[in-house]
This record gives C-alpha cells, structure tokens and sequence, in this order.
C-alpha cells in the first residue's frame, strides 16, 4: 500500500496514546509502520534532501498537530500523553481527523490568534487552501525543489550536448577533479587526449597521491550508446593494462550495455546524460547559486533547564 499521508496518521496516533501512558514519536513511528504493514521500500523511502525518511517525516507532522490541538502535551523531550481533550475527542468516535477538524478545535484557534502579531504570513494563511494537501510543508518545499533541479539539469544537459567535443572531454576531466578525483584541474588536464589509444579520451588519477589510473571515454552523443561502444572500450583498457574505467555519455545505455560486465577484473562505471547533469549541479560545475534558504528548528535542548 502507498505510504498514508500526515492527515491521516493523526487519528491512529491519537488512539495508540490513548492508553495514557506517555508515548515517544519513536514509539509512535513503530506502532504505526506496523499498522500499516509498511514494506522495507516503504519504510526506507527517504524525502528528496535524504534527511529522514517520508514516514517518519508524515509521523513527525501528524504529532505536531495534535499538540497544536491540544489533544496531546509534551511530557519531556520526545514524549508525549494524551490530554483530556484528546480522550473526549475519541469518545466522539470522529471517522478522521485531519486539518479541517484540528482549525475548529479551541486550543489550536489560541494559538493561531496569539502567532498572529509576531508572524506576518501566520500559519492560518499558510495552510487555508491546504486542508486537502496530502503532503508536509518539507515535502512540498523538497519536491518544488526537485521540480527546480529538473529543470535546470535539462537544460544543463541541452547545452553540454551542443559543445565541442574537446570541451566535452575538458568539462568531463574538471567534472572528475570536482568530484575528489585527479587532484589539482592543471594536473589532471594534461591527461585529456595524451593517451593515444582508441577507445579512451582521458587518464585521471584516482585520487590525490595518485595511488591507481582512472580511463575515461567521454561520448557526447544524440542517441544510444549500446553495448559494442563499451566492448570497445574494455578492449582499450586491456590494451592499457587498466583495470578502472568511467564511461560518460551525454546520451544514455541500452539494456544490453548496462547489463554488459567484463568477464575479467575490469571494473566500469556508465554516467548517462541524466546522471551527468545531476553531479554537475551537485559539484556547482557550470551551474551558479541564485538563493540559499536556511529551514530551522527549535533547539529543544536550549528550554531543558527551565
């Protein structure tokens, strides 16, 4: 089943404290990956930044909100108990509680009413047409940057596949020394084109001191790159006596070439074009920063000693 969005583990969190006892958001992540019948794939779906999981993230809002709500309190840092607001409102047997009924309850009005004056866009106008969103405010604002990124790696990838082909092989070494490989740029730009063996378009070390040779072939191509390519450039490595090779094509590989592997200890990595243009906006290579957001949280170690 696809993992329930943070509206609608607010009930089920709700009754698994009903017992009164107190509960930590660990406790509660648990029980309900368990209610759910979460798979692995499920549990281990991590949001875009890969900074916590979805689930636990849906989990972490849902109990946010029954706090705002009143219907639980904060007991001690990561654990809460169901209030007697909580308990009336289960007695009530609501089928759901979500946004739409969180904004009728008094103790969440207080709160809004008294944010009002410090907060210019307070959480009332925030979330006024977002009683039906199935999302968390860190979902939304990571898939809007994915959405960004995306764009940006198209048309990244449009440009790279328009230059010259020496370029290419240029933006590929520097890509490489971004990414730790090869030490300095002057270094490892004395390899592009030096190795005058078919097959390979660069030589980059494998890292700083040098310990090991990486072959690169740097393809800039319009369409498939199949497994013949590839046998090629295994051979080329053979004649090297290279054991490393990267494969980068601003195009991508057919099935059979990406289920192609050397039968001897040569070990290849294919980047295609998607890839690509993603470490090339990871590494800030040919890519500038327009804004930097700073997303925070309460220091909740800070209010331990009051």
């Amino acid at each position: 089943m696809a993992i329930p969005d943070f509206q609608s583990l607010m009930l089920p969190a709700l009754k698994f404290m009903s017992s009164k006892e107190e509960k930590s958001t660990k406790e509660v992540v648990e029980h309900l990956t368990k209610e759910y019948k979460l798979t692995e794939a499920e549990i281990e779906e991590l949001l875009p930044s890969r900074t916590q999981s979805r689930f636990t993230n849906r989990v972490h809002w849902a109990v946010s909100y029954l706090k705002l709500a009143g219907l639980i309190e904060k007991t001690r840092k990561g654990y809460y108990l169901i209030t007697d607001n909580g308990v009336a409102l289960l007695h009530r047997n609501p089928p759901i509680i979500n946004l739409q009924l969180i904004k009728t309850i008094p103790a969440f009005i207080e709160h809004i009413n008294s944010t009002k004056k410090e907060r210019s866009n307070n959480l009332e106008d925030n979330e006024s047409d977002s009683t039906e969103d199935t999302q968390t405010p860190e979902e939304n604002m990571e898939d809007s940057f994915q959405k960004i990124n995306d764009t940006l790696a198209q048309e990244l990838l449009s440009k790279v596949k328009n230059v010259k082909p020496a370029f290419f092989e240029r933006l590929v070494i520097e890509l490489l020394v971004k990414m730790g490989y090869g030490g300095s740029m002057a270094d490892a730009g004395k390899a592009i084109g030096k190795s005058g063996d078919e097959g390979i378009d660069g030589i980059i070390k494998e890292d700083k001191l040098g310990l090991d040779i990486i072959y690169v072939q740097a393809k800039r191509w319009q369409g498939v790159v199949g497994r013949p390519e590839l046998q090629k450039f295994v051979g080329a490595l053979a004649g090297q006596g290279a054991k490393k090779g990267i494969f980068i094509t601003t195009s991508y590989f057919s099935k059979e070439a990406l289920d192609y592997a050397p039968r001897n200890e040569t070990k290849i990595v294919l980047v295609d074009g998607e890839q690509l243009a993603k470490l090339m906006i990871e590494n800030d290579l040919a890519v500038s920063t327009v804004s930097n957001y700073l997303i925070k949280k309460i220091d909740t170690d800070y209010f331990e000693e009051e």
